[in-house]
């Protein structure tokens, strides 16, 4: 019971497939989920397809049956103009992929705009091409119409996200949704350097304990596109990594056969376990995020202008 209790823990502390399917890669059956792993030396990014196929991969991996594509790279984060092109270039051929040929499309930027590892959301939406009120009043003719709306978060507006956009999607029809919203990772390495997209929604603050209603298509009607990217990353996990560091350094010493005793779930609950009662639930982000979520706003809001006017 504790393990599993771990196991959950560490589950729930990352939004990331690609960092799910980590855990489970080396039990040697991963039936119901297939992987394809694409490594762009020239481009310096790393491209990874995960597909749940049926019920089976859904319970392995925790999350629903669908596609996952991450996109990583250490460029992201960096102000390199010529390698975001590239990238938003490599995100827009994803979009295409799921988003099919669908014509009138509403975007969600989740999050709230003053808190800044929480901000990607809405600062996608204010640099969006908007074409829904040109194209309805012959302002222009050609282009998909696109809609957007940053619907805030509970503590500001006293409703569920989900509410306040199904009462969008029934007002607009849209016949797509796309939600972008900031994750949480359990691996530092991949904050503000990695874009996940799928095709099974959204469940926003999951990844850092705050459940909020699910963002689907059983839930909105339509088929929903998520974009995210992990800006946060919980102390515990931390604690876990500096555990690795410390076995590495103590060599063959006694206490290292000690801790080597223990699982990674196991390790993970004791940084817990010592971090209560105020830091174990506590999240942090790189110093400067204020740059980068800013510049990687700007390219995933740059890929979905290609696709409209596309």
């Amino acid at each position: 019971m504790e393990t599993k209790k771990a196991v959950n823990q560490i589950s729930g502390r990352t939004d990331l497939a690609v960092e799910l399917q980590e855990d489970i890669k080396d039990s040697g059956s991963v039936d119901g989920i297939r992987i394809i792993t694409k490594v762009h030396p020239n481009k310096q990014m790393k491209e990874t397809h995960i597909t749940i196929e049926n019920e089976e991969g859904e319970r392995k991996l925790g999350k629903p049956i669908g596609n996952y594509i991450t996109i990583e790279s250490d460029q992201l984060c960096e102000g390199d103009t010529s390698y975001h092109e590239e990238m938003s270039e490599t995100v827009l051929v994803h979009l295409k992929h799921l988003m099919k040929q669908k014509q009138k499309i509403l975007l969600a930027g989740l999050g709230n705009r003053k808190v800044t590892p929480d901000s990607l959301g809405p600062l996608v939406v204010e640099n969006l091409y908007i074409t829904k009120h040109l194209l309805e009043n012959h302002m222009i003719k050609e282009g998909k119409n696109m809609a957007a709306v940053a619907p805030g978060v509970m503590a500001q507006t006293g409703m569920e996200t989900s509410e306040v956009i199904k009462g969008i999607v029934n007002q607009t029809q849209p016949e797509l949704l796309i939600v972008v919203d900031a994750l949480a990772a359990r691996n530092s390495n991949r904050l503000n350097k990695t874009i996940q997209i799928s095709d099974t929604g959204i469940a926003p603050g999951s990844g850092v304990g705050n459940h909020r209603k699910a963002i689907t298509e059983e839930t909105m009607g339509i088929p929903v596109i998520a974009i995210g990217v992990p800006t946060v990353i919980a102390v515990p996990t931390i604690v876990n990594d500096a555990m690795e560091q410390l076995l590495k350094a103590l060599g063959k010493l006694d206490t290292k056969k000690v801790l080597e005793s223990f699982s990674d779930e196991e390790r993970y609950a004791l940084a817990c376990e010592v971090l209560k009662p105020h830091l174990a639930d506590m999240f942090v982000t790189p110093k400067n995020i204020d740059e980068e979520v800013k510049t990687i706003s700007y390219t995933i809001s740059e890929a979905i202008n290609r696709f409209v006017i596309s």
